[in-house]
């Protein structure tokens, strides 16, 4: 039996251009994996089945994909612990590590760069989740840069109660502003190049997908950055000390479910 841990993710920025010929919008995204995990475990079986999350999609498509190409079958069980539909990745971050361990049983692994391709057919940040580290996801989401970032920082996520959460797809749908999409990246890229500390990260630009009031009250209560992940609804605030990331998220717990945690280099 093969297991891992299947991280979360936040957006540090998300800029968005106009909708391309193939449907997808060109994006220019930094990614960073947060220490909010579900649990995979993967083994060999005469049948494929998915157990521990009902609702599951994407490891199943994930592990048919693969077992088309090898003829292999698994058994998955998923302990999920990230919230669901809440634009930090969690179905797709469950799909890639269900793709890795699955290949790992394989007696030929593919080789990475089929993982890849594979998993861009899952959808455009499940690549992401076959990396290590912060990266810059560019194209569809599916072009992957790493991005050397600091990571000595603490993380306060909330998941706002109340809010209904509209399908990432419905929030591209609606999006349109593209004109300065070119200058708006370029502003990205000048920002990730002067980021040496963990307050230089305030400089990079905001989510054009989403907005929260959320944000602006984890910026009073002394973050240094504040966004919506995605295409919501959780928002992060990014903070130096443990202390202060500890006394806004005692603030924020009325406001629904709170995390404090870190980022995380590996999944």
């Amino acid at each position: 039996m093969k297991r891992a841990s299947a991280s979360a993710k936040i957006n540090l920025a998300l800029v968005v251009g106009r909708r391309r010929d193939d449907g997808y919008h060109e994006v220019a995204t930094v990614l960073q994996r947060i220490d909010l995990a579900d649990r995979i475990e993967i083994e060999p079986a005469d049948e494929l089945s998915v157990e521990g999350f009902s609702n599951d999609t994407l490891v199943r498509r994930a592990l048919e994909l693969l077992g088309a190409q090898s003829g292999a079958r698994w058994r998955a069980q998923i302990e999920k612990h990230i919230p669901v539909a809440a634009g930090l990745g969690g179905g797709s971050s469950d799909a890639a590590t269900a793709l890795a361990l699955a290949s790992e049983t394989l007696e030929q692994p593919l080789a990475p760069e089929r993982l890849h391709s594979l998993a861009a057919q899952l959808g455009s940040d499940v690549p992401f989740f076959l990396t290590d580290g912060p990266q810059l996801a560019t194209g569809t989401g599916t072009e992957l840069a790493p991005l050397q970032l600091p990571q000595d920082f603490w993380i306060v996520l909330v998941l706002p109660g109340g809010v209904t959460k509209r399908s990432t797809a419905d929030v591209y749908d609606t999006f349109d502003d593209g004109e300065s999409f070119a200058e708006r990246r370029h502003a990205l890229l000048d920002a990730l190049e002067r980021v040496q500390r963990p307050v230089d990260l305030a400089a990079l630009p905001p989510n054009d997908l989403a907005t929260s009031p959320l944000s602006d009250e984890l910026l009073a209560t002394g973050a240094f950055r504040a966004d919506v992940s995605g295409a919501g609804p959780a928002v992060y605030g990014l903070f130096v000390r443990e202390r202060d990331a500890a006394a806004a998220a005692q603030r924020l717990r009325p406001r629904g479910r709170v995390w404090i945690t870190a980022p995380a280099w590996y999944g």
